[in-house]
């Protein structure tokens, strides 16, 4: 069994098929945490908790004596004020204004699968991949209860977090901080990694000792944002790519979000994850109940890459949803860096013809066609066509696409108004603002106001309506700005500070309803480029536009480093035209297709102004791509050199079955009379042989890993290779 409570011991084990998760009930009150690591057999860790008088300054909960202060047990969901100093997990205040909470084990309930999450995205199974532990603690001043959730992915080696806080008392109390997990580890000699950046280049890895004191991501913006990405994990001093133990946690959530470290002065470290508590604050009514996103937990003994194998295989198979979540993507081609905001229906129609005559199989036509969208001043909120750009209307122009031989896609940004539109002249108190003050403006456009029932509804309808009246099988869903004066018209005055997560709940209201009336339709999410790559929006949307930047450079960190976390398949990657639009680098067209090809393959350039030659390699990378489609998108990946470390990035991909190897090299700038360069491969089969699809020349799996392959001798910027290997 993957959940075993042995009553003797008041001892907790949760197994996967490799790791245990180990928890002790103390005293018959505190819920203390042993073990999270490799698999062990034995539940009988009570030699792990030593208890000694370690300093006169440490209190002790009432009724104990100077050997037990909650400031030195490890928990598993530390509260405030009972003697324990470090950060709680959470934080309640009550009528009178203190917020002191004495929440003790009650008990626990073990459930075949996993209850969803009211309101929020989370992984899911049946009940034959996935069993929920459920741990009550109880106040009983307050009657408040705070049910621990535990579920437990056996096979994927994952363990999910999440609480619900029930008021079950007579008075209103006010959530101050409901985080989603915590973990005390037995240590604090660990290195932290991040993915942090900004727009354009999201998710670069960031490595960090942890140092004494707190440390800390966050995002105060309202998304996810591209400056930090809801993930951190803790690693071993000595870990890599391969080896070492790594500690994962993983935020279900598209909004503020704090993720935490903190080393006290016992040398122990404690790992928080959760919704910001800056700025927030959750009002409990009597019967009223609290849901705290998702925390998704992966324990790695063999280094980063094993993690990363994880994680993507939990997404990939028990997050994402839909008829794409199985089935390969199309090659689209993307008009926007090719026209921006000139375009006609003629225009659009020539790139079209040009598209799909190279192979290409979807068209996405994105910002400016609708209200009077000539620029970026104006019409968001406005989503009904502009007839002097395109006179047959999104209909029209989509059954003329499609008759070409190639499906159309639409882009939509529905969580923005404009100022200068007809929906915000109509309803000015739709958008997320304080009353009385002014609000400032982002790309010349305020955020809607999602908390609000009626503006969520407008948006089902409007973007609803195109949707049924036109044969669209693709939607880009934008935002591109974050929130400030955050607040709302509708909610009261004690409930303001619920402004930004009914934001999110609202959001995923909306999704819910849209994705689930269009199941044939294969949404993308885009925030400004990866400004919210986040779980929460891959349950409803199974990929996201990686970044703005294009370029192939600054795409092999940018891809990198979301590798770490977010499978290949959730990955928008695009071959678009030099010099590029924002870094104004010249990248050869094979460099540029070959960085692209590492994620959901397509094109932001105008092919009716290519040369025959450049459109002959198209052509060909189209046809190659869809060769290998299927091994890029749902097969194993692997890193093999980091662009964050020299002057190289290789990564490869096996197939599910493991008969095809697909190896991308990149060499950035050249170097004169440089060395012999071999690259070694990884998680082959030592006794199988590999034939080099170029050449035919074999390779025993054993020389690819010990020895590796030849690369060809790099004369120039910006070079790059594949490799593709079929097992014989």
């Amino acid at each position: 069994m993957s959940i075993v409570f042995n009553q003797a011991q008041d001892i907790f084990h949760l197994t996967t098929k490799n790791t245990s998760y180990v928890m002790k009930v103390l005293e018959k009150k505190y819920l203390s945490h042993l073990y999270w690591g490799k698999k062990i057999r034995s539940s009988n860790l009570n030699y792990i908790l030593q208890f000694r008088d370690r300093c006169s300054f440490n209190a002790n909960p009432d009724g104990f004596g100077s050997d037990f202060s909650l400031n030195i047990v490890p928990q598993e969901y530390p509260c405030y004020g009972t003697s324990d100093y470090r950060t709680p997990a959470y934080e309640v205040q009550l009528e009178n204004g203190t917020t002191v909470v004495e929440a003790y084990y009650k008990g626990y309930k073990i459930i075949d699968g996993k209850p969803k999450l009211q309101g929020l995205p989370a992984t899911y199974g049946n009940e034959d991949q996935v069993k929920t532990l459920e741990i009550e603690l109880y106040d009983e001043l307050l009657g408040l209860k705070i049910i621990l959730s535990y579920s437990v992915f056996y096979e994927q080696d994952v363990i999910t977090r999440s609480v619900k806080f029930v008021n079950g008392g007579n008075e209103e109390i006010k959530l101050l901080r409901g985080l989603s997990s915590s973990v005390d580890f037995h240590s604090d000699n660990y290195d932290i990694l991040q993915l942090s950046g900004a727009w354009a280049r999201e998710r670069n890895i960031i490595k960090r000792p942890v140092a004494k004191g707190i440390q800390s991501i966050e995002s105060r913006r309202g998304f996810s944002s591209h400056v930090q990405n809801p993930f951190i994990a803790l690693l071993d001093k000595k870990a890599t790519e391969t080896n070492g133990d790594v500690y994962g946690f993983s935020l279900v959530y598209s909004g503020n979000f704090l993720a935490q470290i903190e080393a006290d002065e016992n040398d122990v470290a404690r790992v928080q994850m959760g919704i910001n508590p800056f700025d927030f604050n959750y009002l409990l009514k009597k019967s009223e109940f609290f849901q705290t996103p998702e925390v998704v937990m992966v324990y790695s003994d063999k280094g980063l890459n094993k993690m990363s194998n994880i994680y993507h295989r939990i997404y990939r198979e028990n997050l994402m949803r839909g008829k794409y979540k199985e089935k390969e993507r199309p090659i689209l081609i993307n008009n926007w860096e090719a026209t921006y905001f000139d375009f006609n229906e003629e225009k659009i129609e020539n790139i079209v013809k040009q598209a799909s005559s190279l192979g290409i199989e979807l068209f996405v036509l994105d910002d400016g066609w609708f209200g009077k969208r000539n620029d970026d001043k104006s019409s968001l909120g406005d989503w009904f066509v502009n007839k002097n750009k395109i006179p047959s209307g999104i209909k029209g122009l989509s059954s003329k696409i499609i008759k070409s031989g190639i499906e159309f896609g639409l882009w939509f940004e529905p969580e923005m108004i404009s100022e200068d539109s007809e929906l915000f002249r109509k309803h000015p108190d739709w958008i997320i603002h304080c009353e009385n003050r002014s609000s400032s403006l982002g790309r010349n456009q305020y955020v809607l106001d999602l908390s609000r029932d009626d503006v969520c509804e407008e948006i089902i309808n409007m973007i609803s309506k195109i949707l049924e009246e036109a044969p669209i099988s693709y939607v880009k869903w934008d935002a591109n700005r974050n929130m400030t004066e955050i607040g709302s018209s509708k909610l009261e005055t004690n409930r303001q500070r619920e402004t930004a997560h009914r934001y999110v709940l609202g959001l995923y209201k909306i999704l819910e309803n849209i994705t689930s009336r269009f199941p044939d339709i294969l949404f993308e999410s885009c925030s400004g480029g990866g400004g919210r790559f986040d779980p929460g929006m891959l349950y409803y949307m199974p990929q996201t536009w990686t970044s703005d930047d294009t370029d192939s450079v600054e795409r092999l960190k940018i891809q990198y480093g979301t590798s770490l976390v977010y499978p290949i398949i959730s990955m928008g990657a695009h071959l678009s035209a030099v010099p590029n639009h924002q870094v104004e680098r010249i990248t050869p067209l094979d460099t540029r297709a070959n960085v692209a090809m590492a994620g959901n393959f397509g094109y932001e350039i105008d092919v009716t102004r290519l040369e025959k030659e450049e459109k002959d390699k198209i052509k060909n990378q189209v046809e190659f791509y869809k060769e290998i489609r299927n091994t890029i998108q749902f097969g194993d990946f692997y890193r093999l050199l980091s662009p964050f470390e020299g002057n190289e990035t290789a990564w490869m991909f096996i197939s599910k079955d493991k008969n095809e190897v697909i190896v991308f090299y990149y060499y950035v700038l050249a170097h004169p009379n440089p060395t012999d360069k071999r690259l070694k491969l990884i998680e082959l089969q030592e006794l199988s042989n590999y034939a080099l699809a170029e050449t035919d020349e074999i390779y025993g799996g054993d020389e690819l890993m010990n020895i590796g392959i030849n690369i060809p001798y790099c004369l120039g910027d910006f070079k790059s290779y594949i490799f593709r290997f079929n097992k014989i």
